[in-house]
């Protein structure tokens, strides 16, 4: 048994056997044609990209119409790519001019441009773009080899889909009903394999390194797409082990069906408010389903990784997004996060050529905004537009001074002088928020209270800044910790000076989806959670477990320990005593 990792980017479990999809590219040999020859051979390339484009155009309805409009959006962008003028006079160059067969120049073209977008420094973002180039030049050179179209559409038994990566093309034909879980040794969260993965449902681990050599088809493997973990040649035990979670997670889905609508009213009558986070549109939805007051996080990042890696989302992509999710509301809150990204995912910034050697650290969340100000206000202007359709609240992300946040709010004002001075109708007295994400911040919440509307704690954010650990590094993950007392303490005083001053404090983090922290959470204070879709019924069935002199006394226990390890021992049994095995309180 061996178990890799990965991220994971949709979550649920699987358990299969492996089908390995071979999907690597297509090798052109260096060929030259006659000069007599290139009027033909170009005629044979646009008639080769015609027939992708017009693929394309389907594949772009098929999803639009089947996940919304936001999903074609990623062929959308593929359309502007191979329709792309200068890029076909610099194939027909190397055709005319250096007798490239079409099949060399479609190769070299394009491979030229994908890596030019892998070389660009970061974390990601615009160099899984590349992704898609690579896509673009697999459908041409198909039509002009005369290969059919290799599918995974119509598979006819269940399987556990493995790849080094897959292009989105590859993603959306996927057969929904025999692929169990998807692992690709390279992507990351912000690639559409990701996207659309999450919005089919299927379980998915990307990024999780060299693996393919380990296993064969018809392999078991486990596929843990919460905690981006898969499982290579199992042993009885776990395997056991997962499907037990599984049952427990069907029963447990079973139950919450039939009480979504009930309030998560604590023992002792506090009533605690559970609302969603999402990523996409469709999960609205998904969210008042199960019985979310409203929408505490929406992450508007997609947005932008959805786009061409030429471009940036128009003032009417994002207007129409979010006044989707506004309205599906019906009246509850959603709460907009400005754009959380690096200078590394706008591919239109001239910063985003320069090295940041520590992006964590760099120019990213609101610093990009406050130094690009034509993107933000962008933005700014779609949320207030959408905000005469239900009840919104806008937030900034990583604020961690407060000039940085007056410096946001300034700019708001200023664009909603702007439409008022349109005539453009728009909530006039919408709350400004902002994340408390950093140590600094939480230090100098006595002095942002008088100025910000409300506040959300972001505990991934906050437990890297706090412990010096970045958590996507396998060599100090061991260190990141949401147990950790230093952390506890923090969040102690996060929430008690916005309680101390009546100002709306919720946590928007992963911490806040697990159950084993809630008590500790309801014990220091808290009583709004912002979790993700699929632990909304979870969340509430705990609230209604337990009251808040129970919680009280477990976070006051909790603070006087001194190692992470003897925190999540004690809350995961203090927790087990109110649910038993009902939840997976695996941290």
């Amino acid at each position: 048994m061996k178990i890799c990792q990965g991220i994971g980017v949709s979550t649920g479990i699987a358990i299969g056997e492996v089908m390995a999809f071979d999907n690597g590219k297509c090798r052109i040999k260096h060929r030259f044609i006659e000069e007599r020859d290139t009027t033909r051979e170009i005629f044979r390339l646009e008639e080769a990209i015609r027939e992708a484009a017009s693929q394309i155009e389907s594949d772009r309805d098929s999803v639009s119409k089947e996940l919304g409009a936001e999903y074609g959006h990623i062929f959308g962008a593929h359309l502007q790519i191979i329709s792309d003028k200068k890029l076909r006079n610099e194939l027909i160059s190397h055709i005319k001019n250096d007798h490239f067969t079409p099949e060399f120049a479609v190769s070299k073209v394009f491979d030229r441009h994908a890596e030019r977008l892998k070389n660009i420094p970061g974390d990601g973002g615009i160099s899984e773009r590349a992704n898609d180039i690579y896509d673009i030049q697999k459908r041409v050179l198909r039509r002009l080899m005369g290969i059919r179209r290799e599918s995974i559409a119509n598979l006819q038994y269940p399987v556990i889909l493995v790849a080094n990566t897959l292009t989105p093309s590859e993603t959306c034909t996927l057969s929904r009903d025999n692929v169990l879980a998807i692992v690709t040794e390279t992507g990351g969260q912000g690639s559409h394999t990701a996207i659309v993965a999450s919005a089919l449902q299927i379980p998915a681990v990307l990024g999780v390194g060299s693996f393919l050599n380990e296993i064969d088809d018809g392999d078991k493997i486990i596929v843990d797409g919460k905690n981006g973990t898969v499982i290579l040649d199992p042993d009885e035990v776990t395997i056991q082990s997962y499907e037990k979670q599984i049952q427990r997670n069907k029963t447990l889905l079973e139950q919450y069906s039939t009480e979504t609508e009930k309030p998560s009213v604590t023992r002792d009558g506090v009533e605690i408010n559970v609302y969603g986070n999402i990523e996409f549109p469709y999960e609205a939805r998904i969210c008042l389903e199960n019985g979310a007051k409203g929408i505490g996080l929406y992450r508007t990042e997609f947005l932008y990784l959805a786009e061409s890696a030429a471009s940036l989302p128009s003032e009417d992509v994002h207007f129409e997004a979010y006044k989707q999710v506004i309205e599906s509301m019906n009246g509850r809150v959603t709460t907009i996060r400005t754009f959380d990204l690096g200078a590394d995912k706008l591919p239109d910034l001239a910063m985003s050529k320069q090295i940041e050697r520590n992006p964590f650290m760099g120019v990213r969340s609101i610093r990009l905004s406050l130094r690009n100000t034509r993107i933000f206000r962008k933005q700014l202007r779609a949320i207030l537009r959408a905000s005469a359709y239900g009840k919104v609240r806008v937030m900034f992300p990583l604020i961690s001074t407060v000039l940085e946040y007056r410096q946001a709010r300034m700019i708001f004002s200023d664009v909603c002088e702007e439409l008022y001075e349109l005539g453009v109708p728009f909530d006039e007295s919408i709350p400004i928020g902002m994340m408390v994400e950093v140590p600094a911040t939480v230090i100098m919440l006595d002095t942002f209270v008088r100025e910000v509307d409300f506040f959300s704690i972001g505990t991934n954010d906050l437990v890297q800044y706090t412990l010096a650990v970045d958590r996507s590094n396998e060599g100090v993950g061991r260190l990141y910790n949401n147990e950790d007392p230093a952390l506890l303490r923090l969040l102690r005083e996060a929430i008690r000076v916005p309680n101390m001053y009546a100002k709306p404090i919720s946590l928007c983090g992963q911490m806040g989806s697990n159950p084993i922290y809630t008590m500790l959470l309801l014990g220091l204070g808290l009583r709004d959670f912002s979790v993700a879709p699929q632990s909304i019924p979870e969340i509430k069935a705990l609230c209604r477990k337990v009251s808040i002199n129970e919680c009280t006394h477990v976070a006051e226990a909790a603070l006087r320990m001194e190692t992470a390890r003897d925190v999540r021992n004690y809350l995961k049994a203090e927790t087990q005593k109110y649910v038993g095995d009902a939840f997976d309180l695996e941290t």
